[in-house]
């Protein structure tokens, strides 16, 4: 690279840190869930529809912070292995309703530990106040985008 072209400094960038980071947690995460039949994806659905009530595909998509295409699929590999259960909603026929089945909560709740033991290990990285700060500024940076 000759003088003239300016430089960006991969390593020096938020985006970079914050992709490495995220991709190394998810990485750990997804080596723990495979055991119990599950990824990443999947355990957050179960997790959006078990623990926050979230019950159609819309609202479990921005829940979870995924797009609707990859929601679509999950939900579809869900159902397939007897995990979740889809309806037609009571209240608006046009909607979708989707329920855990028991099968569905036993294997989010055997890996429940998994993932708490995987958020442990990157949580005692930090101090408590380290921690609380970089939730707050990684909510402060993604305030207001799409997910």
């Amino acid at each position: 690279m000759d003088g003239s072209t300016p430089k960006y400094g991969l390593h020096d960038s938020i985006g970079h840190h914050i992709s490495r980071s995220a991709r190394i947690v998810e990485r750990r995460v997804e080596e723990s869930l495979r055991k119990h039949g599950l990824t990443r994806v999947g355990w957050c659905i179960l997790l959006a529809v078990e623990e926050d009530g979230q019950r159609n595909p819309s609202e479990i998509a921005n829940f979870v912070g995924i797009d609707r295409t990859a929601t679509s699929r999950a939900l579809r590999q869900l159902e397939a292995e007897g995990l979740i259960s889809r309806a037609m909603g009571v209240e608006d026929r046009r909607t979708t309703e989707v329920t855990l089945t028991d099968e569905g909560r036993a294997r989010m709740l055997k890996a429940m530990p998994l993932c708490s033991e995987n958020m442990s290990h990157f949580s005692s990285k930090l101090t408590t106040e380290e921690e609380a700060t970089l939730k707050t500024l990684l909510k402060r940076l993604t305030a207001g985008e799409d997910s």
